[in-house]
């Protein structure tokens, strides 16, 4: 089956929670304003499960109710996994036998970013999921510059160390903050190297697709839930299977 519905509290019923803020003070005109607001996006009736004061003028609502709405999973595009899944003896050894040196990977938030769990979930040896971050990996030098990164540094950090691949994380994204960021940073290397030298880009953060790669103008987008495992078969493909690494800048 293609086309369904969404389920909450029997198959088919197209029950969805929605959850939002909106500016006006903690009252009942505030809930009548967050149904009418869910009813114009389609939710009808719309009933108000939840709502809290943010403050003197900002109220938080939940609400609870039926859309009409039918999804084709057929019309879905996806970016399906186009590189196998390595363990860590398998990443160290394609790595000493196709490099014949250890990869070096630099990583960072950028901008006035300062959350860095996403980027030490993926980089310290502690890791996520049940899986070792990249410092685990022998044949990986990790250089983990943490928050709030200015651009020029990481650049200037990345030809320091001979990077051969930048792993940026980004977590805020008010007013595109993620996408503008990047889109700096990718612009900066591409400027600072010469194409068949520069390092491989990696973005990653919750408010990324993979679709968006092109759009930011980096090699590979992670969205929220990857591991570090991923992250490494990835750089060994990219950087070893296809054997296109980075060369070595001056």
């Amino acid at each position: 089956m293609s086309i369904i519905r969404p389920y909450g509290d029997t198959t088919g019923d197209g029950m969805v929670q929605l959850s939002f803020t909106l500016p006006v003070p903690h009252d009942k005109r505030a809930e009548g304003a967050a149904v009418q607001l869910a009813n114009k996006m389609g939710m009808d009736p719309a009933l108000v499960v939840h709502s809290k004061p943010i403050g003197p003028d900002f109220t938080f609502f939940v609400v609870y109710g039926p859309v009409n709405h039918l999804v084709d999973t057929s019309k879905v595009e996806v970016i399906e996994r186009d590189y196998p899944l390595l363990s860590p003896k398998e990443v160290n050894l394609a790595i000493r036998k196709g490099l014949r040196r250890r990869l070096t990977v630099v990583g960072a938030c950028i901008g006035t970013d300062a959350h860095t769990v996403g980027i030490d979930a993926i980089l310290n040896i502690k890791g996520f999921a049940g899986e070792k971050g990249l410092e685990y990996y022998r044949e990986l030098k990790v250089v983990n510059l943490g928050a709030q990164v200015a651009v020029p540094e990481l650049v200037r950090r990345a030809k320091a160390d001979k990077a051969d691949a930048i792993l940026v994380s980004q977590v805020v994204t008010q007013r595109e903050a993620h996408v503008l960021n990047t889109k700096e940073m990718s612009a900066a290397f591409r400027e600072a190297y010469a194409e068949d030298a520069r390092p491989v880009l990696v973005a990653g953060g919750p408010r990324f697709t993979e679709q968006m790669a092109g759009e930011l103008g980096v090699d590979r987008v992670f969205g929220r839930g990857t591991t570090p495992g991923e992250v490494a078969s990835y750089l060994v493909d990219a950087l070893v299977t296809k054997k296109v690494p980075a060369k070595r800048s001056a």
